[in-house]
């Protein structure tokens, strides 16, 4: 199974103010993992403040590259897949850790990689994430323990070294919103 393609409608107004769909098509903000297509990112959506700006129709994923982490001082919507963990079974460590550190250079946040001695997905970023899990099951990781996620169960990451696990047969999927944060002391 390859990453999941999602479908992005946007809503704006017309010269009258009556609300209309401005945008009905794949997103365009997409980062894909060459070495392994059943993991990456899909970025739907992003403001730089909050409260965010509903003026005009101006897409802000347009042309600007795939970041991990949302815009100080606003937010970010994705979805993003894990990959099961059986599909790097036979890699070394040292190449699942080139794998995984090309991801997150591709998403501009390989500084966000600073503790992956558990797991070469660790990460940490300055943001409140509110997280869904759509679709398999995935495992989180943490420093300090772990806990299993079932569809549709909630984590609420607040800036915490974290990583993902998925031991199961299919790809997981799962909906993501990050807010900005102010930076923990590290």
């Amino acid at each position: 199974m390859a990453l999941y393609q999602g479908r992005r409608i946007v809503t704006g107004h017309d010269a009258q103010g009556r609300s209309v769909v401005i945008s009905d098509a794949p997103p365009q903000n997409v980062v894909r993992n060459l070495s392994d297509p059943d993991r990456g990112h899909i970025n739907f959506w992003q403001t730089e403040t909050v409260p965010a700006s509903n003026v005009g129709d101006t897409d802000p994923m347009e042309g600007m590259p795939c970041p991990l982490p949302p815009p100080k001082g606003g937010t970010m919507f994705r979805f993003f897949q894990i990959a099961p963990e059986k599909n790097e079974a036979g890699l070394t460590k040292e190449e699942r850790d080139k794998r995984m550190a090309r991801m997150f250079e591709a998403a501009g946040a390989a500084h966000a990689r600073k503790s992956m001695g558990r797991h070469p997905s660790m990460h940490r970023t300055d943001s409140v994430d509110y997280i869904v899990l759509l679709r398999g099951e995935v495992t989180a990781l943490f420093d300090i323990g772990e806990i299993e996620m079932k569809p549709f169960d909630v984590l609420i990451q607040r800036g915490t070294n974290h990583g993902w696990v998925n031991y199961g047969d299919e790809p997981a999927l799962l909906a993501a919103v990050l807010a900005a944060a102010e930076p923990l002391p590290r």
